[in-house]
């Protein structure tokens, strides 16, 4: 039968208690966006926006590790100092340990004890691997122009420079981006940035057209990687994040794509648009949306606002 001791290890590693304080703190400190965490995550604005607000007290460890990856922080800098203790089952009785039972428990404790203190110092024990992750809308109609942005940690301990390559599904183009893209092929699918050495993290937005006319319904996918230079030699590593588009009657800051933008999704949308001013985004029409009741696309009128 399964101790007390034995069931609580268990659900330790299953869950952990997070802060929704310390993840709203956070990503508004490093000005990401509720939408651009839930794509990385892969999980809904809703969810992200009900994790702040500590409706849920504990979550799955390794979702919470995606959510720390997404913020760019350890695991430990979100979660509660001091997470609840699993009750026992109604009517389980134990029976009181042996002297000897007794020893070797404390002896498992210390041990256990020991574990977690190295895994918290090699938790916040900043890593010199660099990560680009994209962020993307998941869905958006043929022929509108839609936000992307590649986030690269670099950190002052382990300075590098870095080529970033983003391969454009067929017929989507470029519109505009920041800082300017270096080279780019004459049928504009294939895009370079290159970024000098240096330690602080770096955010490259571009915006592009989709593609239109098109087959609605189907998804496109985006493709980089980043040429890493540093220690005389270089590596390549992929780019994470979202990579999909589908393209139909969707606005792109319609984030679950139901045919309205929702107090959950106007945020997100707006730090975006803020960050990428000049490079196409029309906030007019999605403030317009918001204020309505939703909205409808049709390839040759475009988007429709209901009252």
């Amino acid at each position: 039968m399964m101790d007390a001791n034995d069931r609580a290890d268990k659900l330790s590693a299953a869950s952990v208690a997070i802060d929704g304080v310390r993840i709203r703190t956070v990503r508004e400190a490093k000005r990401l966006t509720q939408l651009y965490v839930a794509n990385v995550v892969g999980v809904t604005t809703d969810t992200i926006s009900r994790w702040e607000n500590n409706r849920y007290p504990s979550i799955k460890r390794e979702n919470a590790q995606k959510l720390a990856d997404a913020l760019e922080v350890p695991l430990g800098d979100i979660l509660r100092d001091e997470a609840p203790v699993p009750e026992d089952e109604p009517g389980t009785e134990f029976p009181p340990p042996s002297p000897r039972r007794t020893k070797l428990l404390i002896l498992f404790g210390l041990a256990a004890l020991l574990l977690l203190l190295v895994v918290v110092i090699l938790a916040r024990t900043p890593s010199s691997a660099p990560k680009a992750v994209r962020w993307l809308p998941r869905y958006a109609a043929p022929g509108e122009v839609i936000p992307v942005q590649v986030k690269v940690t670099r950190l002052p301990a382990a300075p590098f420079g870095f080529i970033l390559k983003e391969k454009l599904p067929d017929g989507m183009r470029l519109v505009s981006s920041v800082p300017p893209n270096s080279a780019a092929e004459p049928a504009g699918s294939s895009l370079k940035w290159l970024v000098p050495g240096g330690g602080s993290p770096v955010t490259i937005s571009y915006s592009v057209r989709t593609p239109a006319p098109f087959a609605q319904g189907k998804d496109v996918k985006v493709k980089g990687e980043i040429v890493l230079h540093g220690g005389g030699a270089n590596r390549t590593e992929e780019v994470g994040g979202g990579s999909e588009v589908r393209i139909g009657p969707y606005h792109w800051a319609d984030a679950n794509g139901d045919g309205r933008i929702d107090d959950d999704e106007i945020m997100p949308a707006y730090y975006v648009c803020d960050e990428m001013k000049g490079l196409g985004l029309d906030w007019k029409t999605i403030e317009a949306i918001w204020t309505g009741k939703g909205y409808r696309w049709d390839p040759k009128t475009g988007y429709t606002v209901l009252k």
